[in-house]
Order: structure tokens, then C-alpha cells, then sequence
């Protein structure tokens, strides 16, 4: 007697983009890996995006994560580590099209709805921040966390956090803290929330072609208290200015206690990301998305060349020690040409040329 085994089942692709009732959707689905963004995934989505541009057949776009856990938490840090060991340019291919990705959902001319539900974190925010429509609910947790990693908050977070009210978004862009749906809205990181309970409901209308601004005001709700925002007076008090070591020692010497926390946190960062964080995001407060996403391209690769981003990934995601040794490794080491020479590198592909 012979059996025959049954073919596996066919592997569903990281993105699955469909368009029914006027809606093209795209669905993140690497659920096990919270949808972190490959090459391919950005590839995908870009591609949808210029389909759909100008097709007649769709109105508006509808973009949702699979699994339970979140939106996106980012981009593929094991991926990125591995071409820093390999030494190849995919690194740089991959910022590249993410980022022009980031530009094209932000000029996208018709209606770009995105459930960031959960955590929605890194290059999550690079697919929902420039959305037209952005809607938070209760488990969403948003954040840029890169200077935890040698690395800085990009896909245009720098244009983002610089645009938040006072030095709310300084106080995220250093310390690489998560906020919830109530600082999203508070911040501009978001639009709008709609309780957990009503999520599936929402989804389902806007997925059925409802007319996206009447279906989201009739769900959407209060947002949440944001303690964030709460907390704005010693936050503006101690993040003005434009120097890192300056703003570690107010926050440091503040009397209130998570001023002293976050001067503990940042100190635990990169030095050298903290530093060219807080250049760029100055520097974005007064450039176009384009403009920043430009910066970005520069910097990304930049940093890629120097230590601090292969051993934060090292030690956050490889080892999990969670004991990076940076270099330098304090702020006061940090060569302030070097921070420079970082943000206006010239490099010969450009994101928009």
C-alpha cells in the first residue's frame, strides 16, 4: 500500500492587496512577527499605491495588520543586522523605496485609512502617520523607538514629532517612549479613535465602500486622557534648546520624577543617535516631508556604516543582553562635526531624484 502526502498549502504573501466596492485593501500579514515591514512588504504596498493612483475603480484605500498584536512594529531589524554583517546595499535599496513608500501614501489623492491597532511602532508609523485618515483604538501603543538601537526616528517621524505641540515630540524623539490613543490624537500622530469593541464593525463598513468621513465620525469617540500632554509644562521647560547634553542635565535636575526618569532613559541610549536625533529633528521643523525623507536616506545610511547600529541590534534582538556597548558612549564623546558630517552626507542615490 503507497500513500501520497498532500501538498502543503499554498503561503500566503506578506501583503495581500484586494479591491472590492470601490476599497483597495492592504493587509500587513506577518502576524508572528507583529507584520515587521521586509523589502518585499514595502515593494507590495508601493506597488498597490501606484495601481491604484489613478484607477477609477478604487476610492479609497484600507489599511489593516493581521494578528492581535499590532499594526507594525517596525521594519525588520534581524534583516537589517544581517546585511551589516553581510556588507551588501540592502539596507540602503530598502530605506530608499520605503521612503519614497512613506512620501507616496502622504500625496496619495484619495482617502488613506489605516487601523493602527496595537503596536504601531517604527515603520508602522511610517504607513499610518502620513495617512489621511488615522485611527487609533485602545490597544495602540505608538512610538519611534530607533535610539535604542543606534539608529533615529525615520520614514519621516522626525516631520511628525517636530510638528506635535511644544517639545512633546523632542521628549519622544530622545527617549523612544510608546503613547497610547489618547497622546496619538494629542500629539497629531493620529486622527481619530474608535473603541476596541466597535473596531470590527468599523472596518467592516469602511471595507463595504461606506463614505469614509461619515462612517469614522460615527464611530469614532472621546479620546482617552493624555497624560502626556499632562505633563507638558516640565516637558517644554526642559527639552527647549538644541543641545542633548543640556537637555539630559534640565531633565536631570527637574524636580519632578519622570523628568529624572527620562534623563536616566535617554542617557541609556546611543549618544551619537541621540545627538543627530535632536539635530534632526530641528532641522525638520522647517523642511517638507520630501525634504525630510531626504535627510533621512542620508542619515539611515550613515549610521548604517558606523558601530552603534549593528551592536543595538545586537543587544536588543540577537543576544538580548540588552548591555550595548556604544561608541562613543557618552554624549560628551560625541563629536559634534561628526553629528554633522551625519545629516548632510552627499550620497549619489537620492530618494527623489
Amino acid at each position: 500500500m503507497t500513500t501520497t502526502e498532500s501538498p502543503a498549502p499554498p503561503t500566503e504573501p506578506p501583503v495581500i492587496t484586494s479591491v472590492s466596492n470601490g476599497v483597495g485593501r492592504i493587509e500587513l500579514n506577518r502576524p508572528k512577527l507583529i507584520n515587521a515591514l521586509s523589502q518585499e512588504m514595502i515593494g507590495l504596498i508601493d506597488d498597490a499605491l501606484t495601481a491604484w493612483r489613478d484607477d477609477e475603480s478604487v476610492d479609497s484605500v484600507l489599511v489593516t495588520g493581521r494578528g492581535d498584536r499590532g499594526l507594525c512594529a517596525g521594519g525588520d531589524i534581524k534583516a537589517v543586522y544581517a546585511d551589516i554583517l553581510a556588507g551588501t546595499d540592502e539596507n540602503s535599496r530598502f530605506w530608499n523605496r520605503e521612503y519614497r513608500m512613506n512620501h507616496a501614501i502622504s500625496v496619495f489623492p484619495k482617502p488613506y485609512v489605516v487601523v493602527m491597532k496595537g503596536i504601531t511602532m517604527g515603520g508602522g508609523v511610517g504607513i499610518s502617520g502620513h495617512g489621511s485618515h488615522r485611527i487609533v483604538t485602545d490597544s495602540t501603543k505608538v512610538g519611534m523607538p530607533e535610539t535604542g538601537i543606534g539608529l533615529f526616528p525615520d520614514v519621516g517621524g522626525t516631520h511628525l514629532l517636530a510638528r506635535a505641540p511644544g517639545e512633546l515630540g523632542t521628549h519622544l524623539a530622545l527617549t523612544g517612549l510608546a503613547v497610547g490613543p489618547g497622546a496619538a490624537v494629542a500629539l497629531g500622530l493620529a486622527d481619530a479613535y474608535v473603541p476596541e469593541a466597535d473596531l470590527d464593525d468599523l472596518v467592516a463598513e469602511l471595507a463595504a465602500g461606506g463614505d469614509v468621513r461619515t462612517v469614522i465620525d460615527r464611530y469614532a469617540a472621546e479620546p482617552p486622557r493624555s497624560e502626556l500632554a499632562e505633563s507638558a509644562e516640565w516637558i517644554d521647560e526642559c527639552y527647549r534648546g538644541d543641545r542633548a547634553e543640556d537637555i539630559v542635565a534640565a531633565l536631570a535636575a527637574h524636580p519632578h520624577p519622570d523628568a529624572n526618569a527620562a534623563a536616566d532613559l535617554i542617557a541609556a541610549k546611543a549618544p551619537t543617535s541621540v545627538k543627530v536625533t535632536l539635530a534632526a529633528l530641528r532641522k525638520a521643523a522647517h523642511m517638507t516631508l520630501a525634504e525630510v525623507l531626504e535627510q533621512d536616506y542620508r542619515v539611515a545610511v550613515a549610521m548604517t556604516e558606523r558601530p552603534d547600529l549593528r551592536e543595538g541590534i545586537r543587544a536588543q534582538v540577537i543576544d538580548k543582553d540588552r548591555s550595548p556597548r556604544w561608541s562613543p558612549a557618552t554624549l560628551a564623546e560625541v563629536d559634534d562635526a561628526a553629528v554633522t558630517r551625519i545629516l548632510t552626507a552627499d550620497r549619489t542615490e537620492k530618494v527623489f531624484s
